[in-house]
């Protein structure tokens, strides 16, 4: 009997080989099923850390909204003064301080507004005035004095003016002889109207900080604040 040799026969060492190439092919697939695992496994990392990231700028967000990392130059002025007087109560400059700054904002946001409507603050104050009456627009100038605060005399000037541009008009007081009505004029209206829209546009963006309900709060804080000075201007 001829002993076989460990070459085998071509057909025999042509099915190890297709064996060895299968096996070979088998390899090549659990690597790249390893390599794709790994691509997820490190995208999963980085997802992770975008999620870390974006809660903690959302820390950050939440910190800054409530004030936490927030400091403006109020700050540095009560902390001048705490170290140069320990012995005083600072308290007030917190919050006065920033209602002062705040009231500068406001004024040139007011003017800004009023002046792309050829209006001083002021002229826009009286026909804003008359424009809250409802038709017909019209007040006495002793009910015009209370709502804008000022003198007689002054306001006497600031009538003249208003009329001289064709904003307002005098008319005769049904119910007292001797006394006139100021009226809005169509034009003083739509200029009021105009001015108006303007001006919450302004303000708005003033409040851009604050969302609804701190506006609210904010709201609610001031009037108390206030009110007691209007209860004295009314006496």
């Amino acid at each position: 009997m001829t002993e076989r040799t460990g070459t085998g026969t071509p057909a025999e060492r042509a099915a190890g080989g297709a064996q060895v190439a299968e096996r070979a092919d088998a390899g090549a697939q659990v690597a790249e099923r390893a390599d794709a695992g790994a691509r997820v496994a490190e995208r999963a990392d980085a997802g992770a850390q975008v999620a870390e990231r974006a809660a903690g700028g959302a820390w950050v967000a939440e910190r800054a909204r409530n004030g936490a990392a927030l400091r403006d130059e109020v700050d540095d002025i009560v902390a001048g003064w705490r170290a140069e007087r320990p012995d005083l109560d600072l308290a007030p400059l917190q919050v006065l301080s920033r209602v002062s700054r705040l009231a500068r904002h406001l004024d040139r946001a007011r003017r800004t507004a009023f002046a792309a409507h050829g209006l001083e603050t002021w002229e826009f104050d009286v026909l804003a005035a008359l424009r809250r009456q409802g038709a017909p627009y019209q007040l006495s100038p002793g009910a015009l004095l209370h709502a804008t605060l000022v003198s007689s005399g002054t306001m006497t000037n600031r009538i003249d003016r208003l009329a001289e541009s064709g904003l307002v008009r005098r008319l005769p007081d049904p119910q007292d002889k001797r006394g006139v009505l100021v009226q809005l004029t169509e034009v003083g209206c739509a200029v009021a109207d105009a001015a108006l829209a303007d001006l919450l546009d302004r303000e708005r963006e003033l409040l851009g900080g604050l969302d609804a309900d701190d506006r609210e709060q904010l709201s609610s804080l001031l009037r108390r604040l206030l009110s007691p000075f209007d209860a004295h201007d009314a006496q």
